[in-house]
């Protein structure tokens, strides 16, 4: 290794996975220079950002709070039992390999294959406040972001301009790592439905607005964290039937989003070019499906007509389903067929979300 030029070593070491990495800093000083040092994190990153993501679960039943990885790039899934130094915490997402959690306590971010964590401040809502909680990366100004979301209902006589979308209006607060307390936007006229996992596509994070009193149509709605601005995105036309866009994901690095038919089908609109309404189209259409053993539990209750939501998809065109946080199913769109996806020591119910593991530290 001594002989080879720098640039030949760090592209050799971008190729290994994370622990392999890990272990290799106890070689030697040089070793561990190199491997903490921002050329080989940097490209490590962009390396595995090009392979299939993995997962983490978090363990809801039998144990609580209890934290998996699996790596759909190795041959065996196997499940890797990973420690969070969190107690009864809310797993928040994932972003650059870093896995953002909260509490009561305070704000925690940490790289559970690196082990490097931070502990930050309370969240700014008070108790019994109801709000959401967002951790995403700016690639222009290379920050963190934390943005939380703070739900209030509106007030009689405040602001009627707002009045058209909800009786809510939201507070907003930002939080860059580095800086010691939260920054207030002000306030935005909608309330989010709640996801499955956080959305980020270009930069922005994404969200489904939840309709109003009045009926009115959702919206797709990002923030930039950059800019820190909230901007509409253009919704998919799916002609003249009007269609209910209930989760929004990322599929193969586009943003894409998700509706169901009364037999529990799914149907994915993929936009193919960011903000360009133009470029939506249709992926995928997937029919209804069950699990063999969940199936069986349910053998005497109706086929139920919500089936499963997507997670992500991989390399050889295959998509990711969970089923009400208890089942996994691969589906091939190629040959239409489904693959109940069995893992051994997996927890029977379960939030996840999707992660690229990497070297970044806080």
């Amino acid at each position: 290794m001594e002989r080879l030029p720098l640039d030949v070593v760090i592209d050799i070491l971008s190729r290994l996975p994370v622990t392999t990495l890990v272990q290799s800093k106890l070689v030697c000083r040089a070793w561990r220079s190199i491997i903490q040092g921002s050329l080989l994190v940097n490209k490590h990153l962009s390396h595995m950002a090009e392979n299939d993501p993995g997962i983490i679960f978090q363990s809801h039943w039998p144990v609580q709070n209890q934290y998996y990885f699996m790596d759909f790039n190795e041959g065996n899934k196997i499940l890797k039992n990973i420690s969070v130094s969190t107690n009864h915490a809310n797993l928040v997402g994932s972003c650059n390999g870093l896995l953002c959690f909260f509490n009561s306590s305070g704000i925690y971010i940490c790289n559970p294959l690196t082990k490097d964590s931070i502990e930050l401040g309370k969240l700014s809502r008070k108790p019994g406040e109801a709000g959401s909680l967002e951790f995403g990366f700016s690639p222009t100004t290379k920050e963190y972001k934390l943005v939380e979301i703070v739900y209030k209902r509106k007030r009689p006589r405040v602001d009627p301009d707002l009045a058209a979308s909800n009786s809510f209006q939201s507070e907003v607060q930002v939080l860059t790592l580095g800086d010691s307390c939260w920054k207030s936007l002000g306030t935005v006229p909608y309330r989010f439905m709640e996801q499955p996992s956080q959305v980020m596509v270009s930069g922005r994070l994404h969200w489904i607005t939840q309709p109003g009193n009045n009926g009115m149509d959702t919206k797709f709605i990002s923030f930039d964290l950059t800019t820190e601005q909230f901007q509409e995105v253009p919704k998919p036309d799916c002609g003249s039937s009007n269609k209910f866009f209930y989760e929004l994901l990322v599929l193969q690095g586009h943003l894409s989003a998700a509706t169901s038919d009364v037999g529990g089908g799914l149907e994915i609109w993929v936009m193919k070019e960011y903000n360009k309404k133009e470029s939506w189209i249709k992926e995928y259409n997937i029919e209804g499906y069950l699990p063999k053993e969940l199936r069986r539990l349910n053998a005497r209750r109706p086929f139920p007509t919500s089936i499963f939501q997507a997670i992500c998809s991989f390399k050889n065109g295959e998509i990711l389903l969970e089923h009400k946080s208890k089942a996994l199913i691969l589906y091939d769109p190629i040959h239409d067929s489904y693959k109940d996806l069995m893992i051994e020591g997996a927890p029977n119910w379960f939030k996840m979300v999707v992660h690229v593991g990497s070297l970044v530290s806080i």
